[in-house]
């Protein structure tokens, strides 16, 4: 198992990376949302600077917010700066999209986006589209220190709905999701191998990356403490966010939070201050970052436990061997408030222990 942290970008996040990397982290994961958190690729390039080992990896790039080319260069550019350590996540857009409003973008020009990255990753000369002009590019000096393209940067697909999880079995190099049940994960794991079966493609060893965040209980602590809530909140308040937006993440959520939701819905988001037109704005304040006044009040129980890795060391480690067990390789522990405290936190409980 490999453990590693996520970041909602921004710039002083090495500070983190670098107490992570020497406490058994493999992976920092930096989110890409440009309404809401620092540029991406800024945030990697002083992580590459000041770190050694961690791997860099954006989670994830989304297509609307940079032309092919752009993101292409973008990532070799941190891979010159990380030979070897540069990952490339992409996907349709969950918070970058939503919190303008927009719908995710659609997987046919996801399937495009990763094909041209990856040709031009390659040092291929890609036919890119603009409007109904069609030119041939390639990275010209790719050699004079510019970007890196002799380190292989992998490209993960984030997916939970059905057709992109068969897209990442069709294209991807790695699969990056979110935390759900070992049956659930089963279930989308197989749909997965469907989609690299139907492209002649044979999975073997698939790195998987399940995005979560958690707290190890300390005796007599309860689950829902204040400093739980705010440890974790922040990430669980997001699936009631999904379901309001009817978002793909939301594809697999436990029957036990639509009540939650209801009550989320009509008491709280029906009250938003926001018109209707731009509610959208307001919802998603806080996004992955802190809890807004009132949302506290819907971070039970259920949500901690469907959505963290909260509980006693033991416990959680008990959830990773399980979810382990049907294929799980790495799990990301989002990184929001006294960072350090949280990655010591796992490193002593869990890390050491696993």
């Amino acid at each position: 198992m490999e453990f590693a942290i996520s970041y909602p970008a921004r710039p002083d996040a090495w500070q983190d990376l670098v107490i992570a990397e020497d406490h058994g982290f493999t992976h920092c994961w930096f989110y890409d949302s440009q309404m809401i958190y620092s540029d991406v690729y800024v945030c990697m390039a002083l992580a590459a600077e000041r770190t050694k080992k961690i791997k860099l990896a954006t989670g994830v790039a989304i297509p609307s917010n940079r032309i092919a080319p752009v993101t292409a260069h973008s990532i070799a550019t941190i891979n010159q700066l990380a030979p070897g350590r540069t990952i490339l996540g992409i996907g349709t857009g969950f918070t970058g999209r939503n919190t303008m409003g927009l719908p995710p973008v659609p997987l046919g020009i996801i399937r495009e986006y990763i094909q041209m990255c990856r040709a031009l990753l390659r040092g291929e000369e890609v036919l890119y589209r603009e409007g109904a002009r069609e030119r041939w590019i390639k990275f010209l000096h790719p050699n004079h220190g510019y970007i890196n393209l002799k380190d292989p940067i992998p490209i993960y697909l984030a997916a939970n709905g059905p057709k992109a999880l068969a897209l990442t079995g069709e294209l991807a190099d790695g699969w990056l999701t979110t935390l759900s049940d070992p049956a659930s994960f089963k279930k989308n794991l197989a749909t997965v191998e469907q989609g690299a079966t139907k492209a002649g493609r044979k999975l073997t060893n698939l790195p998987i990356a399940v995005l979560s965040t958690g707290c190890v209980l300390r005796p007599g602590e309860s689950i829902t403490s204040p400093r739980v809530v705010e440890r974790v909140g922040p990430l669980a308040i997001v699936a009631l966010h999904a379901l309001w937006e009817r978002s793909a993440v939301a594809t697999d959520l436990p029957s036990a939070l639509q009540d939650l939701y209801s009550r989320y819905d009509t008491e709280y988001v029906a009250k938003l201050k926001t018109p209707a037109d731009r509610r959208y704005l307001e919802v998603h304040e806080g996004h992955l970052i802190y809890l807004k006044p009132g949302e506290e009040q819907y971070v039970n129980e259920t949500l901690i436990r469907s959505f963290s890795l909260t509980g006693t060391g033991e416990e959680i480690i008990a959830r990773l061997k399980a979810l382990e067990a049907v294929g799980l390789k790495q799990i990301v522990l989002q990184v929001v408030n006294n960072g350090r405290e949280m990655i010591e936190e796992f490193s002593r409980e869990v890390v050491a222990k696993y």
